[in-house]
């Protein structure tokens, strides 16, 4: 970043929005060997975009990630080196920071942790981070931004900080819901969408049972009753825990219009379908959560809800310039 047609350009240290907590969220947990820097944030926007960390170069971060639908994608499963396809739909990025643990089995216990697993996943980028380390390290300027970011030579420790340092930056707080509820004037939450919030936090939905807090998510371990069999067999793959079989991470609901099709595998392919999912009490599984039993929903009132979750989408978030590729 720098100078161009004599109009100054703001760098990361400059732009006050950036790591700025949205009012009514926590601080962002960080790591002791890896708070922000703006430096540590550059290089780690530049990987992200980097299509070198792919064995073939042929994909990046992005596009699996993609900050116009809240860095999530708009496939069932993303589609890694030479076209394979991925095991599980691609999550959204936003508000990555304040998951307490990663995957959706929840295997991961850092974001640091979390991004070699697609480097090095034979259906994503396929690539051994080692040589993924040193093939980088001989670029000058990504080299140059190791030392100056973390007083190293870049490496896989390098790598996974950096990349981890710009996905903790991608907070998103400021919806209509947002406004609204911290009286912001001109939130723009329809008196529809105010409804379908009623109807989100009712008792006789309990849609915030699972998707609670400022994130939407309570982070459990739950079944929806998706499916009567399960091809995948969810958190069970991690404890081999027979309790676990088919149980998935509870997903935010933030920017939930823009990161269709919806569930681990992509199954549902809107909004709608998803309501009248849980409206139909789902397929009997015998960990099928026991908040799953179905309830009433008139065509007016389920309107109403999905106004409200569209309510939830941070349109400054996903057309923020600072996040876009370089």
């Amino acid at each position: 970043m720098g100078c161009q047609n004599d109009e100054e350009v703001l760098t990361v240290s400059q732009w006050p929005a950036l790591m700025e907590i949205p009012q009514g969220f926590p601080q962002v947990p960080e790591p002791v060997d890896n708070q922000f820097t703006p430096e540590r944030w550059e290089l780690g926007k530049l990987l992200f975009y980097d299509n070198r960390l792919s064995i073939d170069q042929s994909i990046s971060c992005e596009n699996c990630h993609k900050q116009a639908i809240a860095f999530s994608d708009d496939l069932s499963v993303s589609l890694g080196v030479e076209n394979r396809a991925g095991f599980r739909n691609a999550p959204s990025l936003s508000n990555l920071a304040y998951h307490p643990y990663f995957t959706r089995e929840g295997g991961i216990q850092t974001l640091e942790q979390q991004i070699a697993i697609p480097i090095q996943e034979h259906n994503e980028f396929n690539h051994n981070i080692v040589d993924l380390a040193e093939q980088l390290q001989a670029d000058p300027q990504i080299n140059q931004m190791a030392l100056k970011a973390y007083d190293r030579p870049f490496d896989p420790y390098v790598l996974t900080r950096a990349l981890a340092c710009f996905e903790r930056s991608l907070i998103s707080g400021n919806s209509p819901y947002d406004k609204h509820i911290n009286n912001i004037t001109g939130s723009g939450m329809s008196a529809e969408a105010l409804r379908g919030m009623d109807l989100f936090f009712s008792d006789e939905l309990a849609c915030s049972n699972c998707h609670e807090g400022f994130n939407f998510s309570n982070y459990a371990f739950e079944n929806n009753g998706l499916y009567v069999e399960y091809a995948d067999s969810g958190r069970y793959r991690l404890t081999q825990d027979t309790l676990d079989i088919a149980r998935f991470k509870v997903p935010s609901l933030r920017n939930i219009e823009l990161t269709a099709p919806y569930m681990h595998d992509g199954s549902i392919q809107d909004l709608e379908a998803v309501i009248e999912h849980y409206a139909a009490g789902g397929f009997d599984h015998k960990h099928k959560s026991p908040l799953i039993n179905g309830f009433q929903i008139s065509a007016a009132d389920k309107d109403a809800l999905i106004a409200f979750l569209k309510a939830l989408t941070d349109e400054e978030f996903i057309s923020n310039p600072l996040f876009a590729a370089p």
